[in-house]
C-alpha cells in the first residue's frame, strides 16, 4: 500500500480558503476527478470530503471533527453558502463541486481508466439499485465491491473483515455513504489501512438510485437545496438545517466583517 505522499499532495495547502476554521480546497470538477483518479492509480490511501454548512458546523462544534476535515487529502466546497464565502475570502472563481455529480464524473473517469470502484454505505435496497443502475449506464465500470453495513458499531473482527474484503477486491476509488459526520470519521479511521481513494458522498447513493428525489437545478443555483430536503424529510433533517444554517449565517458574516476590518 502506498501512502499519502506530502511532496505530491495537491492541492496545496495554501490554495485553501478557511471558512470557520474548515479548510476548503480551491478546486474544481475537472482537478478534482484528475487527481484522484491519478491517486487511484498510484494506489494510495486517501480521502476526500465534499463540504457543505453541515459539515462546517459539525466541525465548528468538535474541535475533533474539524481534524478530521482538515487533515483530508482534498475537501471540495458542496455547498453553495461555502462557494460563496469562497469567492469573498479571495477565490473570486470558485465554481461548485456538488457530491452526486463529482461522484458521477468519477464514475465515468473509472469506466474510462479501468480503476475498479466500491461502494460502502447505505442499505442494501439502495445500494442493489445503485450498482443495477451503474452497470446499465456503463456497461465497462469495474464495480469491485459494495456493501451496506448494519446500523449499529462493528466489532473489531468485523471492521478487520471489511477492510480485508475491500483491499482483496483492488478497489480503488470507495463511495462511502454513511452521512456526516460519520463518513468522514470513518474514513479518517480507515487511511493507511483501506488501500483506495475513499469519498464520502452523503446522499448520493440515495439520488443515483432514485430513492430520493433531488432538488431542481434553479433551488441548487441560488442556495436553497436545504429548504428542498427538508420540506422532503422534515422529521430527520429539522434540527441539522433550523439549528445550523442560522448560526452559519451569522458566523459568515462576522468572518466577512472581520476580513473587511483588517483591509
Amino acid at each position: 500500500m502506498v501512502g499519502p505522499d506530502p511532496a505530491l499532495d495537491f492541492p496545496k495547502r495554501e490554495q485553501a480558503v478557511r471558512i470557520l476554521g474548515v479548510s476548503v480546497h480551491r478546486t474544481n470538477y475537472q482537478a478534482a476527478v484528475t487527481q484522484i483518479t491519478s491517486w487511484a492509480k498510484m494506489k494510495e490511501s486517501r480521502y476526500v470530503c465534499v463540504a457543505n454548512v453541515h459539515m462546517v458546523m459539525e466541525a465548528y462544534d468538535s474541535q475533533p471533527f474539524m481534524q478530521v476535515v482538515n487533515n483530508a487529502d482534498l475537501v471540495t466546497p458542496d455547498g453553495m453558502p461555502l462557494v460563496w464565502m469562497m469567492r469573498r475570502l479571495g477565490a473570486p472563481g470558485q465554481e461548485r463541486v456538488y457530491g452526486p455529480q463529482l461522484m458521477i464524473k468519477l464514475i465515468e473517469a473509472s469506466a474510462q481508466n479501468s480503476i475498479p470502484i466500491g461502494f460502502y454505505g447505505s442499505s442494501p435496497q439502495v445500494l442493489e439499485n445503485l450498482v443495477n443502475r451503474i452497470k446499465k449506464d456503463y456497461h465497462s465500470i469495474e464495480i469491485a465491491y459494495s456493501f451496506s453495513p448494519p446500523f449499529r458499531p462493528l466489532s473489531d473482527e468485523e471492521e478487520a473483515r471489511i477492510v480485508n474484503e475491500i483491499n482483496s477486491a483492488g478497489v480503488r476509488i470507495l463511495f462511502v455513504g454513511l452521512g456526516c459526520p460519520k463518513q468522514e470519521r470513518w474514513m479518517a479511521q480507515h487511511r493507511g489501512k483501506i488501500c483506495a481513494i475513499m469519498i464520502g458522498v452523503g446522499a448520493a447513493f440515495d439520488f443515483y438510485a432514485g430513492a430520493k428525489p433531488q432538488a431542481p437545478v434553479w433551488m441548487q443555483k441560488r442556495g436553497v437545496e436545504w429548504l428542498y430536503r427538508l420540506l422532503q424529510e422534515p422529521r430527520r433533517l429539522w434540527k441539522r438545517y433550523l439549528y445550523h444554517n442560522p448560526r452559519f449565517l451569522v458566523l459568515a458574516i462576522y468572518q466577512l466583517f472581520l476580513k473587511n476590518r483588517e483591509t
